[in-house]
């Protein structure tokens, strides 16, 4: 008896300490396979970033929105999708066209004077309010942030041993990937110090909206 109380205490601790790593590290390895994919956040963020134009209040909304939503999901996707049936639909379509109108004026920047994409040393870039307007809308008006964050990662966290770590996984990858798309931008100022890298991107970001777009109008 003696033995037993002994040992058992220290096996059960580690068995728990296994199982909520196990939940973390789940959480970290899907939010990462979820976030690396390009989308509408990545490509604002990384635009920003080679531009250097608030970096931090960007790399900060987002993480702190991701982790918004990646808790609703852990915690309440069920509950929601029931009380409000209408939501998909809704996030659909209203995201399609916020990403085809997005794609619209990157394309239309990629075809005006490659130069103009070139941001002046001295001159100011957009002010920081209506940057965080357009960061807001590409999270919360972006039904493949809901889909990822929201019923994805909320439905995994059902099956595992920890939720809430599991949660915390995901929050760690968002909060990372961000960071280190937007800081590490810096790296590839000289690649876009010409005005065709430039002209390249916004192509590329135009690409990506309009599929993403499409691919929600298709999907319905």
């Amino acid at each position: 008896m003696i033995g037993t109380r002994r040992y058992s205490h220290p096996i059960r601790l580690r068995e728990v300490i296994r199982l909520m790593l196990s939940s973390y590290l789940s959480g970290l390895s899907l939010g990462f396979s979820l976030i690396l994919a390009i989308g509408a956040q990545n490509a604002f963020l990384l635009r920003q970033g080679l531009r250097g134009e608030h970096v931090l209040p960007i790399c900060v909304l987002f993480t702190l929105s991701d982790a918004l939503l990646i808790t609703l999901g852990v915690t309440s996707f069920a509950a929601v999708s029931r009380a409000v049936p209408a939501i998909e639909p809704l996030l659909r379509w209203g995201g399609a066209l916020f990403l085809l109108v997005y794609a619209v004026r990157s394309f239309r920047a990629a075809l005006g004077s490659p130069e103009a994409l070139v941001p002046a040393s001295g001159v100011p870039g957009r002010p920081l309010g209506p940057t965080l307007a357009v960061a807001l809308a590409l999270t919360f008006a972006n039904p493949h942030v809901y889909l990822d964050a929201v019923v994805l990662i909320g439905t995994v966290s059902t099956r595992q041993p920890d939720p809430a770590l599991f949660g915390a996984g995901a929050m760690t990858a968002s909060a990372v990937f961000f960071f280190a798309l937007g800081f590490g931008a810096r790296r590839l100022r000289p690649v876009f110090a010409r005005p065709r890298s430039w002209q390249m991107l916004e192509v590329t970001i135009g690409v990506v909206m309009t599929m993403l777009g499409l691919g929600l109008l298709v999907g319905g």
